[in-house]
């Protein structure tokens, strides 16, 4: 669970632009999209093949 506390002399503004800034990148954003829709089952094996193919050619390349 993602928790914003309000620092000294910050605006809510800024508070919500900082909490939008912590759920991208833990990932929220992208996990709430993908599970907004029914993804059929060889559609996800597809997606994370890709993804190890990515990681993999990321760890290959040093």
């Amino acid at each position: 669970m993602i928790k914003v506390k309000a620092r000294l002399g910050e605006s809510v503004e800024q508070m919500v632009k900082r909490f939008k800034k912590m759920c991208e990148k833990e990932g929220v954003i992208r996990d709430m999209k993908r599970t907004s829709y029914y993804e059929k089952p060889s559609e996800k094996n597809r997606r994370r093949r890709r993804k190890a193919a990515r990681s993999a050619k990321f760890s290959t390349s040093y």
